[in-house]
């Protein structure tokens, strides 16, 4: 059946979670690439545990753990000064250039659009706000209402809950290929935005679509019978 919602990610789809890592070379000159993967590689890595032993917490204090113990295992010197400014930066993400571009032409046809992240409300409404993109989605859907990160079924399931669908007819789109899996294994047909052109993981699934970037949608949505 069509796709009649569109669903994406936020960080690392939509908004570019290694462009902090500018400001992290002009913080620790020499380490900012190395921080930038770090911190990105333990936050997922807390909000899974987390969710396997059930001890939520908000994905902006997850964040910033993960910050903490990056800086602590490359030897850099954190002070409240430097974790301040890359929070701050955090919260106000890039987008990647083609994104406004797809999601305008998407919206003009006539699909539902949101975002499914685990941040937590807040964090959406800033770096949507900051990109200026808050007119392009109906919805800003946070994980922070279930207490669960992805890939948990409970996070999953607030698309078909605000737009009233089955997941079947709704399109998932994430750069995260462990996201994509859980995406597929709850239902959602799946679009992989494969911007570092990775193998797929060995989990026995296979996206829908993929893309080396949010423009390979455009052409994935017609082909799979979409509005417009």
């Amino acid at each position: 059946m069509a796709v009649q919602a569109v669903v994406f990610d936020a960080y690392g789809t939509l908004f570019d979670v290694y462009s902090i890592s500018a400001l992290a070379e002009k913080l620790f000159r020499g380490n900012g690439e190395k921080l930038a993967a770090l911190w990105r590689r333990k936050q997922i890595e807390y909000t899974q545990l987390r969710t396997l032993c059930s001890t939520y917490k908000p994905f902006w204090e997850v964040t910033q753990d993960a910050l903490v113990y990056s800086c602590r295992s490359l030897g850099l010197d954190l002070d409240l000064k430097a974790q301040h400014a890359l929070m701050s930066q955090y919260a106000r993400l890039e987008p990647f250039a083609e994104c406004a571009g797809v999601l305008e032409q998407l919206k003009s046809q006539d699909l539902k659009l949101a975002v499914l992240s685990n941040g937590n409300p807040e964090m959406l409404t800033t770096v949507v706000k900051a990109a200026g993109m808050q007119a392009l989605f109906s919805h800003l859907l946070s994980v922070d209402s279930v207490r669960k990160f992805k890939t948990a079924p409970e996070a999953y399931q607030l698309g078909p809950d605000i737009f009233g669908l089955p997941p079947k007819n709704m399109l998932f789109v994430s750069s995260n290929c462990w996201d994509i899996c859980g995406a597929s294994w709850f239902g959602y047909k799946t679009f992989w935005v494969n911007r570092a052109a990775a193998p797929i993981e060995e989990l026995g699934v296979v996206p829908n679509g993929e893309g080396r970037s949010l423009r390979d949608l455009l052409p994935f949505l017609h082909e799979s019978g979409a509005p417009g």
